[in-house]
């Protein structure tokens, strides 16, 4: 199958820019039976007593810095942990830099390229101990928005905020899992009124968000692997929400990804700590989530034909043709939907 089956026509001014303020009054689009024009806040209402929400509590990391090779400015985005605080980047200008370079971005906070790579990336040697280099991002970097979110005059310091979720604890990704930025506390009160339950698990959001696909055919496409991690804990409390007729409500991709490559061929899901490598295509049989919250998603990416998997392809396209048409914000900062299975396998 070729991605040009999962393409759309999107019009530029749709694309989110801020996040709704408060960020439980972004639209909700529910894909059912029918298209249900709603809000998040409605998200009780639309889940049952009994139903399991699963948000991933990764934590985005502020990875682009600005820095100077002598006298010329560099912009350097950290993608990859190579370990021992030794990092992958994508580096602008990044042709000219030279093994053995340094690229000083405060006068406490430098570091060394070691290496080149084919593919274009470098990487950078941050020679320090890591509680430095840990407070040297912290005070010089910003968060990494993709590049479809604007900020000409600058990065904004808001955005060390708006965009991470109320769930973030585990540092490790270079993108936000988006989903989750439209929770708030007040609407968890409201899901945990409702008798909804909440479960956590950790996948690192990493450089596969950040590159475009390069293959016209799905079979071609080989997904960047991400570190993903479902503790005992969650693997049994999903396993126990779904032998007692609840539904798990994936929030966002990487908790479908992760989910799903947890779980066996008789829909128990098992902990797990390793890299998930996972590309959901049509024709993937779904045996441990039954709704999917997410994002409105890039036209040929492989987080629509994931969406297009789960919920049928012409679904999604009619559901897309609807948000277009009544204006939804699309991506990152932008509004959610609410997927229904076309079919339910377990």
């Amino acid at each position: 199958m070729r991605f040009d089956a999962f393409d759309f026509n999107l019009p530029r001014e749709l694309i989110a820019q801020q996040p709704a303020n408060p960020r439980d009054s972004a639209r909700l689009l529910f894909v059912g039976t029918e298209c249900q024009d709603r809000h998040v806040s409605d998200l009780p209402e639309l889940l049952e007593p009994g139903d399991l929400l699963v948000v991933n509590e990764t934590r985005v990391m502020p990875v682009r810095l600005s820095g100077r090779r002598g006298e010329a400015s560099i912009s350097v985005t950290l993608h990859t942990d190579l370990g021992n605080r030794c990092w992958l980047a994508f580096a602008k200008p990044g042709r000219r830099l030279r093994i053995g370079d340094r690229i000083d971005f405060a006068e406490d906070f430098s570091a060394e390229v070691v290496e080149k790579r084919e593919q274009g990336d470098v990487a950078l040697d941050f020679d320090m101990p890591e509680r430095d280099f840990a407070r040297g991002l912290e005070s010089y970097g910003a968060m990494p928005l993709p590049p479809y979110i604007r900020r000409d005059e600058g990065a904004d310091p808001k955005d060390q905020d708006r965009y991470q979720t109320m769930f973030a604890a585990k540092d490790g990704a270079v993108a936000a899992p988006t989903a989750g930025l439209h929770f708030t506390p007040a609407l968890l009160d409201c899901l945990n009124a409702r008798g909804v339950g909440l479960a956590r698990v950790t996948l690192h959001v990493g450089i596969g968000t950040f590159l475009p696909v390069k293959v016209d055919n799905l079979a071609d496409h080989r997904m960047h692997s991400e570190f993903g991690s479902v503790d005992a804990e969650t693997a049994a409390l999903v396993n126990i929400t779904r032998k007692s007729g609840g539904r798990i409500v994936a929030v966002g991709t990487t908790c479908v990804r992760l989910l799903e490559s947890a779980v066996d061929k008789n829909g128990i899901v098992h902990p797990y700590h390793q890299e998930t490598d996972l590309f959901i295509t049509p024709g993937w049989k779904f045996r441990a989530v039954d709704l999917m919250m997410t994002n409105f998603h890039l036209p040929k990416s492989t987080l629509f034909v994931l969406v297009s998997s789960f919920a049928g392809g012409r679904r999604m396209q009619d559901a897309y043709r609807h948000a277009i048409d009544e204006e939804y914000r699309f991506y990152s900062y932008g509004d959610a939907c609410l997927l229904a299975p076309e079919t339910i396998s377990r």
